[in-house]
């Protein structure tokens, strides 16, 4: 376990802002080896993946493949458990222990594991079973009683931070897309027509191969509410599409694909990335990275364009 912590491991590089972060991570090894008494498990050398959790493979006492993750606690990952049970495994890993109280869990491992960025196929053709796996997703209906917090609810929260964010740190951004990506967060959710389990970060990199089923998604951020919040990551992480000369024309034919798959009005999930984009650069300029920031706050431009925002 040597290597097991320190900066080369992802989270180790990006919880420092804080004194309540860095004691955590100070933590984490005691709380890591307490798991794994705990569970009787052996874990290996982590992923170096993730920035807000530790990773890692694990072998059950009865040799079982697994994955060990203790996750810094953040509103985020407070349902990470519930929604995966809610599942059951269909399009998603199991879960098989949980620990409410540290974020830990020990989760089925996906092998081989390839994650669905680095698939073979064109971009299209990924993002077709991409969109095959989130309709999986939606099609079992929130039941009374589960306890997941509200896209609605999340996303206004998150107009109040853009806004105090950009008086705060980002009079330097394009003002206009800003006032745009804090209304959307706020009218979106009031005028869906249907509401589902979001995966919440369904991105190319948490679509992994497995054996039990061919695709199986992995570190949802679960939330009930507009299935258009969804697509987002997927649609904008898959390949690299602003980068090439007609971004326009690229991203405008992906997103009227991806709609066609899923069901939903392209320009629901333009206006959600649109709106999410924004969020993601206001947070990034808070955490300190601010040309992470330009750079989301570029492809908000663009995708208001395409969306005729």
């Amino acid at each position: 376990m040597a290597d097991a912590f320190g900066a080369h491991v992802p989270v180790f590089r990006e919880l420092t802002a804080s004194a309540q972060e860095r004691a955590w991570l100070a933590r984490l090894p005691n709380l890591v080896t307490a798991l794994e008494r705990r569970w009787d498990i052996h874990t290996g050398s982590p992923y170096r993946t993730g920035v807000a959790a530790w990773t890692a493979p694990a072998i059950t006492s009865d040799g079982a493949l697994a994955v060990l993750k203790v996750s810094w606690p953040h509103r985020e990952a407070r349902g990470e458990a519930e929604g995966l049970r809610f599942w059951a495994g269909d399009g998603v890993v199991r879960v098989l222990r949980s620990d409410d109280v540290h974020y830990a869990l020990l989760l089925e491992r996906c092998e081989p594991g390839q994650a669905l960025s680095e698939a073979a196929g064109s971009a299209e053709q990924r993002l077709a079973t991409a969109a095959r796996l989130l309709r999986r997703l939606w099609s079992r209906q929130p039941a009374g009683g589960l306890a997941l917090e509200r896209v609605g609810d999340v996303t206004a929260e998150w107009a109040e931070l853009v806004r105090e964010r950009y008086r705060r740190l980002g009079r330097h951004l394009d003002s206009g897309i800003v006032a745009l990506g804090a209304e959307l967060l706020v009218s979106l959710p009031t005028t869906a027509t249907s509401e589902v389990v979001v995966h919440g970060d369904f991105n190319p990199g948490n679509v992994l191969t497995a054996r039990r089923q061919p695709w199986l998604a992995i570190d949802p951020k679960p939330m009930i509410g507009d299935p258009a919040y969804d697509p987002w990551a997927m649609l904008t992480q898959m390949g690299s599409p602003f980068d090439g000369p007609d971004a326009v024309g690229v991203l405008g034919a992906r997103y009227r694909l991806f709609a066609d798959l899923v069901g939903e009005p392209v320009e629901r999930l333009l206006a959600w990335s649109v709106a999410r984009a924004v969020e993601s650069a206001l947070w990034a300029l808070d955490r300190g990275h601010p040309d992470a920031a330009h750079g989301q706050m570029a492809e908000a431009g663009l995708l208001a364009g395409i969306a005729g925002l």
